[in-house]
């Protein structure tokens, strides 16, 4: 006799809303004024991990606005130019959302290389706009500080990817 087999069915709560609540919650965390041994605490732009995992869980049409909110959050928090960070973190999405037949299935070192050229491009678009928005470039030294913990939140996405990638499979 064969047993049914539960199917465990992913909700929009569990990979949308909570990591986004997560998300805001730590980089709130993180944007307080803060010295350790005279260091600040690092800004990594924390939603970028969301924008790379979500199109490769599951394309949904509440991500990319739950992005877009989460952008206005990070330039409320950071002090940055309104819609600042909800374009870069809205083209990461659509790029991979693009590349999601290809991306599909493949190995981490190609993921984190696909991840790192997405920061890239985010931090790309955010020093573009702040120069033109300034009239001056941004230090890039302060640049390098927030690109490098972002780049080292990547086992989160590949975490996130393969935590919740199979977890309906009506999708399949």
């Amino acid at each position: 006799m064969r047993r049914p087999v539960a199917v465990r069915v992913i909700g929009p709560m569990q990979w949308i809303v909570y990591p986004a609540l997560i998300s805001a919650a730590i980089t709130f965390v993180l944007a307080t004024p803060v010295q350790v041994f005279g260091l600040n605490l690092p800004e990594p732009i924390i939603p970028l991990v969301l924008a790379f995992a979500w199109p490769l869980i599951r394309p949904s049409i509440l991500a990319p606005v739950v992005l877009m909110v989460l952008g206005l959050f990070l330039n409320f928090i950071l002090g940055g130019t309104l819609g600042l960070w909800s374009l870069a973190l809205l083209a990461v999405y659509s790029v991979v959302l693009f590349s999601r037949s290809f991306l599909m299935g493949q190995d981490t070192a190609v993921l984190f290389v696909w991840f790192s050229a997405c920061c890239g491009l985010a931090f790309t678009i955010a020093y573009l706009i702040t120069t033109i928005v300034a009239g001056r470039p941004p230090s890039i030294l302060a640049l390098i500080g927030q690109v490098v913990p972002t780049l080292l939140l990547f086992p989160f996405a590949n975490h996130l990817i393969e935590r919740f990638e199979d977890g309906d499979v009506r999708f399949r």
